[in-house]
């Protein structure tokens, strides 16, 4: 496949970021969804010590291509627009689908007492052996965008260990170093530190609905800025005392994927505004790992032209099809 090449009017990187989760692509990715929703069914995940994890699984009757896991970004939800896109693609192209919520993401907020948090990965590997343990394939993926691609490299960084099959692993735009994506959100420009201050505000706040005896509602109404949010919840809501371990925690930069036994492919763009493609050079070079870096695409974007298609969903749907046949 040709790399990304979108149309003139699309290569702002800005722009390609915006329209992956929102804007006038919404409408269209809903009704080309359409069959995805319709068809899940939703499940509780049993992760061990009392800890669960919800998501929704799509089939079609004649589909044989193998299940697909699909991991959101921070604050994304398994109704994420490229979890919708994604999932919708490679549903018509015979696969199976898992839309997988990572704790306190969509409408799960109820189901753990403890705050979500990006270290959490042991869950997340968890929820994964379940999912397959419950929709057992002959071949088995897993795709992730974002803080989504950073669990799914960690997650297949840990599945021999944990009997976990996977024939190929995808990370669009994954964070590999947490301190310098979180240095872009805060100090990058404003519509991205508003997004996810926002967002994050609402999931925590929503939390409180659920388990009021958090208490953290009068301090969270004077938090301004996500910095200021990490320096209050790192050490009262982890297992961290400071911000940079906690960071450092979830980083797969360095050795972190220097075992890995299971076919991994990143695809990441040049001109991402959240995660710098210079923080590729952090990763190992192992015989299982593939960068892909694209000149255009934005942060997890790749919208192709106004029709509002995702490149990277055809991208993710050859690098499986690729597997499948070898």
């Amino acid at each position: 496949m040709d790399t990304f090449k979108p149309s003139a009017l699309l290569k702002n990187p800005h722009l390609q970021s915006i329209l992956a989760s929102t804007g006038p692509r919404k409408h269209w990715v809903k009704r080309q969804a359409k069959t995805l929703r319709e068809t899940a069914s939703q499940h509780i995940l049993d992760c061990g010590d009392g800890i669960r994890l919800q998501g929704e699984y799509s089939t079609l009757p004649n589909n044989q291509q193998g299940l697909v896991i699909l991991i959101h970004g921070w604050l994304g939800s398994n109704d994420s627009l490229y979890l919708l896109s994604a999932g919708s693609t490679l549903l018509a192209a015979g696969y199976n689908v898992f839309r997988l919520n990572l704790r306190d993401h969509g409408d799960s907020g109820h189901l753990n007492r403890e705050l979500f948090n990006s270290t959490r990965i042991t869950e997340v590997v968890n929820a994964v052996k379940a999912i397959q343990q419950q929709f057992p394939h002959t071949q088995n993926y897993l795709a992730g965008f974002s803080l989504g691609g950073n669990f799914s490299l960690r997650v297949a960084a840990r599945a021999p260990a944990n009997a976990i099959t996977l024939n190929k692993v995808v990370a669009v735009c994954p964070v590999i170093n947490p301190y310098k994506t979180n240095r872009n959100l805060n100090n990058g420009p404003f519509i991205y530190h508003q997004h996810f201050r926002n967002h994050w505000r609402q999931s925590l706040a929503n939390k409180l609905q659920h388990f009021p005896e958090h208490g953290y509602q009068d301090i969270l109404n004077k938090l301004p800025t996500l910095d200021a949010m990490n320096d209050y919840f790192v050490p009262h809501h982890t297992a961290y005392a400071e911000v940079d371990d906690y960071l450092n925690g979830y980083s797969i930069g360095g050795e972190h994927l220097s075992q890995l036994e299971i076919p991994c492919h990143i695809l990441s763009s040049m001109d991402d505004p959240v995660i710098e493609a210079e923080d590729l050079q952090e990763l190992p070079d192992h015989p299982q790992l593939t960068i892909e870096l694209t000149r255009y695409g934005g942060h997890c974007g790749y919208i192709q032209g106004l029709t509002m298609d995702s490149w990277a969903d055809q991208r993710i749907l050859e690098l499986f099809a690729e597997s499948t046949s070898s």
